[in-house]
């Protein structure tokens, strides 16, 4: 396959000026979000008449419009989810929408969505064995993990099916774990990252022995010039700069510097374009910037824990005047740079807590005063940092007027309530079946005894695969990992298969993906379970993972009392759960720095976590386990089939368990 195009640029859109500044900035496309199911909560998203008139621009000037649909869906949620889409396609027709939840692949065309269907980064497709799966079930596009090399990218382009589509972020914030699978800021408080409530847990200041930094806290990711490389990949169709909350400034900058890359790609303007582009980079206000993985013989660290990694141009610090009574009077600042009206100001580190922002009202200029008026409970101290985050130049705001004039003559469109009910398969009244005991190693001794209460359930390595007679081999559940890369897929199938003919025939998959890894010869098909890691919160989830073949589902472990009791009886295979044990915060591939693995490790609010390597991944773990045994004969009259329990082996030096968390039972999951 070659490519006779070059990529789209796809520019993020929060609000209308941001959709503005990328479409006068040079995107082919633009992603955003809706008032619902968008995973960027935060952002000020669209309602369905206001993009009812995107698209139409977007038609008139030869642009494109994606909605990111990529939020988990819960059971109570999948009715208003699909009537929404049925709005969307007869109001507004936007190209394709994004989605996370796979029960939304078939929702969407229940609904009459006739556009395109794109699986978002949070569902987590790693591997190029995963496509064939998910073209299968009417998908045209993936966007792949950031965390990927372009040595990965290359092998799944060349693995890919002909038809299939690359979408990928070239500029942006980095999350520290894996897209779909960080659990951290919703274990903590019940905002789920899965639902666009992330409160960026990973940003924080964390300590070890005397040691402390912002350990977790990324860079923002920049491919800049090498955007000259991924063009020559034929399955990468689009170029994505990430951003949904990102003021206009930042999108205007940073897409204008990729448009002019692209355009100068076989041309003599190359040099010019690079250094103009780089220019237009530093003015946009991100943070920091690495390449992470993606050059493999050049891996550069994602995070500085000894320096902060806010966004914005620090333009001054805090200063106080005392007033004629003695007293400190308002703050403010002597600006590096001209500040103008309209600028927006952050006065702190985006991690702490009392951080504000506050819009510039008047020019000042460089060395001038800018007096920052900020509620007294936010009241700062002399020296602070203020970062400019925002800035509204003169030239941009006309550029954005002439835009919005353009806006104004598209068409209006009235978005009146719609029927419509989802198609799912008969619920299954699934019979009481045996629990799972998930270990960190092989029971022993009376361990073997007492494991026969239970199904043992071992995590799938070679190491462990190799280390099981056959005698015991037929009694183990091998669990699969919630992440398999590239250049691992081979490896796992052999492991599936080799423990296969070791007489296994009960294995939990923690990515619907992996359902590729079984072979499908008659007479060989063993037991499958979707795990716990493929985030199933919905009846039409788990109807999708029946039609891949699965035979049981585990639910997300996330869900809230409501939302678990609801689901066994609406699902259409035995549904099970995690009840108790050590369930991780998050799964990263970036390596700690400066943090010591199986060592706690503590928040500035006394709460402590750990790290360990398993093969490629780091996984973090609470140093609280969640246990909701208490509400076990509740869960099993809802219709639960069977458990989980996940065992760890603990640092030897972590402090003694003293609580346990029941996760998010008792809360909203916002």
């Amino acid at each position: 396959m070659t490519r006779t195009t070059l990529p789209e640029l796809l520019a993020p859109a929060g609000d209308m000026s941001c959709f503005l500044a990328g479409m006068a900035a040079g995107a082919d496309a633009a992603y955003l979000g809706l008032k619902n199911f968008s995973a960027r909560a935060g952002a000020e998203n669209f309602s369905t008449t206001e993009l009812a008139r995107m698209v139409d621009l977007a038609n008139q000037n030869g642009r494109r419009i994606y909605v990111a649909f990529n939020s988990l869906i819960k059971s109570g949620d999948l009715l208003s989810a699909g009537r929404l889409i049925k709005r969307l396609q007869r109001d507004a027709q936007p190209h394709g929408l994004i989605i996370q939840d796979i029960g939304l692949i078939d929702v969407a065309r229940q609904a009459g969505f006739e556009g395109e269907l794109h699986l978002s980064t949070l569902s987590n497709i790693s591997s190029s064995r995963d496509l064939k799966t998910v073209q299968d079930l009417g998908v045209q596009r993936v966007v792949l993990p950031r965390e990927l090399s372009i040595d990965e990218i290359r092998k799944m382009d060349e693995e890919a099916p002909d038809d299939m589509d690359f979408e990928m972020f070239v500029h942006g914030a980095l999350c520290w774990c894996v897209s779909g699978r960080c659990y951290w800021s919703s274990y903590l408080g019940g905002k789920s990252g899965l639902r666009g409530r992330c409160v960026q847990p990973c940003r924080r200041i964390y300590k070890q022995k005397g040691r402390e930094g912002r350990f977790f806290s990324c860079q923002d990711l920049s491919l800049d010039v090498l955007v000259k490389t991924l063009c020559e990949i034929p399955h990468i169709r689009s170029l994505k700069v990430e951003g949904r909350k990102k003021g206009p400034h930042y999108v205007y900058h940073v897409i204008a510097a990729y448009r002019m890359l692209l355009d100068a790609l076989g041309t003599d303007d190359w040099a010019h374009a690079k250094k103009d582009a780089e220019s237009l980079l530093e003015m946009a206000l991100g943070r920091p910037t690495t390449r992470a993985r993606f050059l493999p013989q050049k891996e550069t660290r994602v995070s500085t824990p000894d320096e902060p990694t806010s966004s914005g141009m620090l333009v001054g610090k805090i200063q106080f005047e005392k007033s004629d009574s003695g007293r400190p009077s308002w703050p403010f600042i002597k600006p590096r740079i001209e500040l103008l009206p309209k600028d927006l100001l952050r006065v702190g580190y985006e991690d702490e807590k009392w951080h504000d922002t506050v819009p510039v009202t008047r020019r000042t200029p460089k060395a001038g005063t800018c007096s920052l008026r900020l509620a007294k409970h936010k009241m700062p101290k002399a020296g602070v940092p203020v970062f400019l985050i925002d800035r509204r130049e003169p030239g941009l705001v006309e550029i954005l007027h002439e835009w919005e004039k353009k806006l104004e003559k598209c068409r209006k469109v009235e978005s009146p309530l719609v029927e419509w009910h989802p198609e799912l398969p008969r619920p299954v009244r699934a019979k009481r079946q045996q629990d799972y005991h998930v270990r960190a190693s092989l029971p022993q001794g009376r361990e073997t005894r007492a494991a026969r209460s239970s199904m043992t359930a071992l995590w799938m390595s070679m190491n462990s695969v190799r280390a099981v007679s056959r005698t015991f081999m037929p009694r183990i559940s091998w669990w699969l990992p919630p992440v398999i890369w590239p250049e691992e897929q081979a490896m796992w199938q052999r492991l599936v298969i080799e423990a296969m003919r070791g007489g296994s025939t009960n294995f939990v998959c923690n990515s619907p993906w992996q359902i590729s890894l079984f072979p499908h010869e008659e007479g060989r098909r063993p037991y499958i379970t979707a795990g716990p890691f493929c985030n199933v919160a919905n009846p039409a989830a788990v109807a999708l993972l029946a039609k891949l073949g699965f035979d049981a589902a585990f639910a997300s472990p996330e869900l809230t009392a409501e939302d678990y009791l609801a689901l066994p009886r609406q699902s259409c295979l035995p549904m099970g759960m995690v009840l108790s044990g050590w369930w991780p915060v998050g799964i990263a591939r970036h390596g700690m720095t400066l943090v010591k693995a199986n060592e706690p490790f503590f928040s500035p609010m006394g709460e402590g976590f750990w790290g360990r390597n398993y093969g490629r991944n780091l996984w973090l773990y609470p140093a609280w386990p969640m246990d909701l045994s208490a509400h076990r004969q509740e869960l099993e009259a809802a219709g639960y089939a069977f458990f989980a329990r996940l065992d760890e082996n603990l640092p030897p030096n972590m402090p003694p368990v003293k609580r346990s968390s029941e996760f998010n039972w008792n809360g909203s999951l916002l």
